[in-house]
Formats: C-alpha cells, sequence, structure tokens
C-alpha cells in the first residue's frame, strides 16, 4: 500500500474518532409516556432505572430508557426522591397534600421502602419529623440521611429500620447533599447554606462563600474529601478544594436556576437547571459550555450510571439521555475496500 493510502486510511479514522466523539456527547428526548413532573432519577446500571414525580407516579426501564413504563403507584402523593442502595433495596421520599391532612400535628412526609426492586413497596415513617417536608434521602450501605424543610436530618444507621433525629446549624430549607462515605458528607439548601460533617453528621461546620450574595443551592457534588462543587440560583455554581471550609465562584455563563450538578472526576462534570439547562465542563469548572437538550422545560435531576450513560428528568415527564444512554446515533463505519 502506498503513502497515499495511508494518509488517506489515517485521515478516515481521524474523521470516525471524531464523529464517535461528537455522537457520545449528545443529549437526546426519550419518551416517557407521562406528563408529570418528574422529580428524581436513579439508575443501578446503565440500564436498569427509575424516574419519579407528582401523583405516584414511578417510571421504570430495564434498557437505558429506549423504553419506559409506568408501574402501578405505590402513593398518590408527590414521590421528591428515589435512592437504590443495590439492586433489590430502594427508597422513595413521599410528601402529602396538605390539604388532606386532618391536622397540623400529622406527618407532610413519608418514606416507602422496597426490598424486591421496586416490585413492591411498604411504607415507613420518620417519627419526630411531625410538619417539617422531607425532600432528600441518601444512603451509604446501612447507614442513611434524610433531609428538608426548615434545617430538619435524620440518620438511619440500619437501613431504615430507625430513624434519629440530628442537629444542623441553619433554619433554612436542605435541598441538595452528598456523602462519600459514612463519615465524609455536605448539605446545601437557601440562605447560602453550605455545610460539611466529618463525622457522619454529628457535628457539622459552615462553608466560607467568597461573596456575600445570597445562593439558594440545590445540589452539590464531591469526587473526593477535598474537591467539590454546588450549584444554585441565578446560574451560580462555587467550587471548594479544601473539602468545603471556603468556596469560590465560577462563571457558569448563564442566569437560569442551576438544580443540579454530577462530577465524574476532577475534570469532568454537568450541572441542568431551568430553561433546560445543561452545562458541562472538562477543566474542573474553570470553563462551562451550553450543551443542546432538546427541552425548554425546567431539568430537576442528573444520574450518570458511568461516564458514556447519564439522564435528566424533569417538568412534563421530560427526560433526556446522554451518550450511549438510550440509543445516541452511531458514526458511520468504514466499508472494506
Amino acid at each position: 500500500m502506498n503513502k497515499v493510502n495511508h494518509r488517506y486510511l489515517g485521515s478516515l479514522l481521524l474523521v470516525l474518532i471524531s464523529l464517535t466523539g461528537v455522537s457520545a456527547s449528545t443529549w437526546q428526548r426519550q419518551r416517557s409516556s407521562s406528563l408529570a413532573w418528574l422529580h428524581a432519577v436513579y439508575f443501578v446500571d446503565h440500564n436498569r432505572g427509575w424516574a419519579v414525580g407528582s401523583r405516584g407516579v414511578v417510571l421504570r426501564t430495564a434498557d437505558g430508557g429506549l423504553s419506559w413504563q409506568s408501574i402501578a403507584r405505590p402513593t398518590e402523593d408527590v414521590i421528591r426522591d428515589i435512592h437504590f442502595k443495590d439492586a433489590l433495596n430502594g427508597w422513595l421520599v413521599c410528601e402529602r397534600n396538605v390539604y388532606e391532612l386532618k391536622s397540623n400535628s400529622e406527618p407532610r412526609s413519608y418514606l416507602m421502602k422496597t426490598v424486591d426492586g421496586g416490585e413492591s413497596w411498604k411504607r415507613a415513617s420518620v417519627h419526630g419529623a411531625d410538619g417539617r417536608i422531607l425532600v432528600r434521602a441518601l444512603f451509604r450501605e446501612d447507614r442513611g440521611w434524610a433531609f428538608g424543610e426548615g434545617g430538619t436530618l435524620f440518620t438511619t444507621r440500619d437501613s431504615g429500620a430507625s430513624w434519629i433525629k440530628l442537629s444542623v446549624p441553619t433554619p433554612y430549607l436542605l435541598l441538595g447533599g452528598t456523602f462519600i462515605d459514612e463519615n465524609s458528607g455536605w448539605l446545601v439548601g437557601a440562605g447560602s447554606t453550605i455545610l460539611q460533617t466529618t463525622d457522619g453528621g454529628e457535628s457539622w461546620q459552615r462553608g466560607r462563600l467568597q461573596t456575600s450574595v445570597n445562593v439558594r443551592f440545590n445540589s452539590t457534588s464531591f469526587v473526593d474529601k477535598r474537591l467539590g462543587w454546588a450549584v444554585g440560583s441565578g446560574g451560580a455554581i462555587y467550587r471548594t478544594t479544601n473539602g468545603g471550609v471556603s468556596w469560590q465562584t465560577q462563571a457558569s455563563g448563564v442566569s437560569a436556576d442551576l438544580l443540579d450538578v454530577k462530577f465524574l472526576d476532577a475534570n469532568e462534570g454537568w450541572a441542568v437547571g431551568a430553561q433546560g439547562t445543561v452545562l458541562h465542563t472538562t477543566n474542573g469548572g474553570f470553563r462551562w459550555t451550553s450543551e443542546r437538550s432538546g427541552t425548554s422545560h425546567t431539568l430537576e435531576r442528573l444520574f450518570f450510571a458511568d461516564r458514556r450513560h447519564g439522564w435528566a428528568v424533569g417538568f412534563g415527564g421530560t427526560i433526556i439521555a446522554y451518550g450511549g444512554a438510550g440509543g445516541a446515533v452511531e458514526a458511520p463505519r468504514l466499508r472494506p475496500r
């Protein structure tokens, strides 16, 4: 084979590699067959996942979102969050309609647990929550945390059989959080709230922001005990390199509220929010670029099963999938010559 043919084939290979990279970085709409406001999404691998939302809607997929099925509703109340510890054991965070309460002392929130991969759900109360709304639940093995309105935080050490109320130094609504192990965790919320713990939530320290702007933080993501990000209202993005002691602003380039953030490593991260906003960074957030989401609806939550498989859900039954999820367009292949 002469040098010209070698160069020709080399050029074609470079084009194909480029096309493959482009196709893998696209977001595509998936058919959910639902108009419910989807508040959360969770996958146990790149095929099996759930999306939950208003009026007890639970959608399930076994093929990465190529098809979504609505299962029998375990409740008629709003489902705020879903979290699976493994393929069988999962939790729902549910919020009751305030107009259906018989008294102010009735609990506004409750949990539901499955031990058979979502085939059945059993209601579980969090004693002491009173009229406070819980919005999120996180689990690390048998340890778990549930949090929400008025700085409310509960923890369990026995997979939810019992819950203990913890003291948190904020009166504000807690909206997002993450734990990278049973001890190291962070919570964020309204009133520029950013809190950090190194003992599983027994004690908390406030993070210092670079600016005095009041931010409603909605989500946080950490890749290790030192490096993390938090996103919130007005396109706010903050970064910490010392475990949450201090935070510095990053330019997002958008003014839309950012509702969720996920970092895959120290460099690559994603954020989603209002108006169908999808942001992407490959250098630790020093530069964020807007990606086409295919929707103008609010995207409330984001989940990545791995670097190539991601989903975001939101208003009007909206589900979008990233990369290899949901049948991304494949790059053309070389034909033998």
